[in-house]
């Protein structure tokens, strides 16, 4: 499966008074990931959605695994990759990397979607082939 890579240098906002990563900044990165490895096989977000016709990939569940902490000052890494697909979902798993140490992992649920045929709200669309071979590669 395809992995996708980006390092992330936590700045002093990044921090708690403890000095060490305020856990949500975890979850933006990830978020931040996520759009970085569709970016990683020729999907930038405009394109996708000019392409597709879809709004975006809401993240419908979420859940974080917290090892070591990092703090101000360290450069991270962040692998990316979808796991799995689903009829319009796909699972996406991060690793984050301080030096060649698991610190965190991050594991996402998110569903490809467009606006609703009625113009209130969002619905699910089918992952389209194209997009799952793009990942498998």
């Amino acid at each position: 499966m395809h992995i996708s890579r980006r390092n992330v240098l936590i700045e002093w906002g990044d921090c708690d008074p403890a000095g060490i990563v305020f856990y949500p900044r975890y979850f933006a990165w990830f978020d931040a990931s996520t759009a970085n490895h569709f970016a990683s096989v020729g999907l930038l977000k405009p394109e996708l959605i000019a392409r597709y016709g879809v709004v975006g990939f809401p993240m419908v569940d979420t859940q974080g695994k917290f090892y070591t902490p990092s703090k101000f000052g360290d450069e991270v890494t962040i692998e990316t990759t979808i796991t799995g697909f689903g009829k319009s979902s796909f699972d996406v798993h991060h690793r984050l990397l301080r030096g060649d140490k698991l610190a965190v992992e991050g594991y996402e649920k998110r569903v490809l979607v467009k606006r609703a045929d009625d113009g209130d709200g969002i619905k699910s669309v089918q992952v389209p082939e194209e997009i799952r071979t793009l990942f498998q590669r």
